[in-house]
């Protein structure tokens, strides 16, 4: 493991040879965190933001239920098996958009150049801050000093020269954590982490890396492009780049978002009516609050599946209004399948994405892993 500094007498991002300062803030557990500050009584205990029905999906996990296994995305049935005294709670969008405005505020505060990525994360360039404070180390603590102070949330912050190892840096210490990676660390710091932890790699990506010999980025490292094009094709770029701490893409405060979606691959693939049906109510749980998250009112809804022969086709609907309530979406994704059923083959791959969006968060260019985000 790379030495990670946290004193700020060279400040991580230091702007000499024109490096940034860029800091990654990532709340701790928003939505259940959320429901512990308002509800003493769930304090302390295993909580669950989502529904708690057969059909039901984990939103959100506190660190508590963490130590059990439940993650977010996960089907609430396995959840509380795996913690019987799990306390699941209905999800409050309103009050957490509330919140997030808060959080925001704060970030607004240092500087403009904000990109949310969601209610409870987003990255901030602070090479010009506002106040003058000259420091991205110390300007992350001082956000996350205010956000505690103004929402009585703990924040976890990663710093470093570019968005990929800030982002890293927030998860090495949460929860309430600082993790400052700085100029001339990065590939250091990038060779000692399980691939795992790469942005994008899913554990079906992870099990192809292993058997390849590669199991750290250290071992990425070794691969050069061609290699990589090779075995991962378009994903190659990414990976050449994330293996040596490599990240050019600026800050975008003023990047709209075009679509909110995700999509899962089976671990088997699926043909009967049902188990499409029941899958159709996991996806529409886990991207319904994915647009939650985003803000998101958009007209379009995109069916998108992949057969077994790995032939994609897809099936869209478009409003006149933008879509109102999760109801609405799902009614939608529901007709869109019934649709395409019978199926004349197995599917491996089945997605929804709501598009021609107003308004809503912005975003940054799509992420490698926003398509392995349901896996």
């Amino acid at each position: 493991m790379a030495q990670i500094d946290h004193t700020d007498e060279t400040d991580a991002g230091e702007e000499a040879d024109g490096l940034r300062k860029i800091i990654h803030v990532d709340m701790d557990a928003f939505f259940a965190s959320v429901e512990q500050r308002d509800n003493p009584e769930l304090r302390g205990r295993p909580v669950a933001v989502g529904g708690s029905s057969g059909r039901g999906v984990v939103a959100a996990a506190s660190y508590e239920a963490r130590k059990f296994g439940v993650r977010s995305a996960m089907p609430s049935v396995t959840a509380k098996r795996l913690c019987p005294d799990l306390v699941f709670c209905k999800s409050r969008f309103d009050v957490y958009r509330e919140v997030s405005q808060q959080i925001r505020a704060v970030f607004r505060h240092h500087t403009e150049l904000v990109e949310p990525l969601s209610l409870d994360e987003a990255y901030l360039d602070v090479t010009e801050d506002k106040l003058g404070i000259g420091s991205a180390t110390r300007i992350a603590e001082l956000i996350r000093q205010e956000i505690r102070a103004k929402t009585r949330l703990t924040a976890s912050a990663g710093v470093s020269y570019n968005k990929f190892l800030a982002k890293i840096a927030s998860d090495q210490n949460k929860p309430d954590g600082l993790c400052v990676i700085r100029p001339g660390q990065g590939a250091q710091f990038v060779a000692s982490l399980p691939i795992r932890r790469f942005h994008g790699v899913g554990p079906k990506g992870a099990e192809k890396m292993a058997r390849l010999g590669i199991e750290t980025g250290g071992d990425l490292a070794t691969k050069d492009i061609e290699w990589l094009r090779a075995h991962f094709g378009s994903f190659a770029e990414y990976l050449y780049r994330a293996a040596r701490g490599i990240d050019l893409r600026p800050v975008r405060a003023s990047r709209v978002r075009k679509s909110v979606g995700g999509e899962r691959t089976f671990s088997h693939d699926l043909s009967s009516g049902s188990e499409l049906r029941d899958t159709m109510e996991d996806i529409i749980d886990i991207v319904w609050g994915y647009i939650e998250r985003a803000e998101a009112r958009g007209r379009t809804v995109t069916l998108k599946m992949k057969y077994t022969d790995f032939q994609i086709f897809s099936r869209a609907r478009t409003l006149d209004q933008p879509i109102a309530s999760k109801a609405e979406f799902a009614a939608i994704g529901r007709a869109l399948l019934e649709d395409v059923l019978p199926l004349p083959m197995p599917i491996r791959l089945m997605g929804l994405t709501l598009s021609k969006l107003e308004g809503g968060t912005q975003d940054e260019p799509r992420r490698p892993d926003a398509q392995l985000s349901l896996l």
